[in-house]
């Protein structure tokens, strides 16, 4: 159950790479990049990547974005977003090959942050006054984006065009607020439903795509759950990372698995997460 036992302070984005069949997440607030076999320091904040290419990722930091090779842990900048009191959060790429990605304060300022998209060369910011943004995933078919605030609890759909931008205005799909839960990271599995972290309650719950609730997978001794992926060789392992965050001394004994990453095997077939295209 327990994929990787180092504690991440903030675990975020992990990311199953088709090509080397092997995972890849962040722990944000100590800027390292982790797979199993080894870790990448950096000296900014990290939080989300897509895959270019076998050897190579698009990464999204508290400056904006940059490639990052894995071979020889260099990195070159694509793009500057947000300002110098934001970092990056959640993120993930779109069905078309766009990568989405949401900035917040580093202190989580109310209304600080952004959701913003790279698609082939071009970057915009797509939603503004976002605090904490979370639960950023794709329809299997392209036409629909999920994203959220997590500070309102409320997860948001809207439609997208041809090339993956996005087409009139966010509406509520999700209101979550009511439960007293708060959304964090989601992935849509192949048959469109929604897998939904939810920090706090220490698990991931999975919504019908007409957002009826199925069920959940509890992540035992750590309730800050904080973003799902789906992997292994048929895309039927659920992945979870944690985080160690804003838990005291007491804290942290009560809740020993906080901050690693989990995987819970055949729990339903997920869909490859998609290349960027620059």
């Amino acid at each position: 159950m327990i994929y990787d036992a180092r504690p991440c302070e903030l675990g975020e984005g992990p990311l199953w790479h088709p090509m080397r069949q092997e995972l890849f997440w962040f722990d944000i607030l100590n800027r390292t990049l982790h797979s199993k076999a080894t870790s990448w320091p950096f000296d900014v904040y990290v939080s989300a990547a897509g895959w270019i290419s076998r050897d190579e990722l698009l990464v999204a930091s508290e400056t904006g974005l940059f490639r990052f090779d894995l071979t020889t842990a260099t990195r070159t900048p694509v793009a500057d977003a947000g300002t110098s009191v934001t970092r990056s959060n959640d993120g993930r790429t779109d069905r078309q090959g766009g990568f989405w990605f949401g900035t917040m304060g580093k202190k989580a300022e109310k209304g600080a942050g952004a959701i913003w998209r790279w698609y082939r060369g071009e970057l915009r910011s797509l939603f503004k006054d976002v605090s904490i943004p979370n639960s950023i995933c794709f329809a299997p078919d392209g036409t629909a984006a999920h994203f959220s605030d997590t500070v309102q609890g409320k997860v948001m759909k809207v439609a997208l065009d041809s090339a993956g931008w996005p087409r009139g205005e966010p509406e509520v799909w999700l209101d979550l607020a009511r439960a007293g839960l708060n959304p964090d990271g989601a992935v849509i599995d192949a048959e469109g439903r929604f897998w939904n972290a939810q920090w706090g309650a220490g698990r991931v719950a999975c919504y019908g795509a007409d957002g009826s609730f199925v069920q959940a997978v509890e992540t035992p001794g750590a309730t800050q759950s904080s973003c799902p992926a789906f992997g292994g060789t048929d895309l039927s392992t659920l992945f979870v990372t944690t985080a160690l965050e804003h838990m005291d001394t007491e804290a942290r004994a009560r809740h020993p698995a906080s901050g690693q990453v989990f995987a819970f095997a055949n729990v339903t077939k997920g869909l490859p997460e998609p290349q960027v295209i620059l």
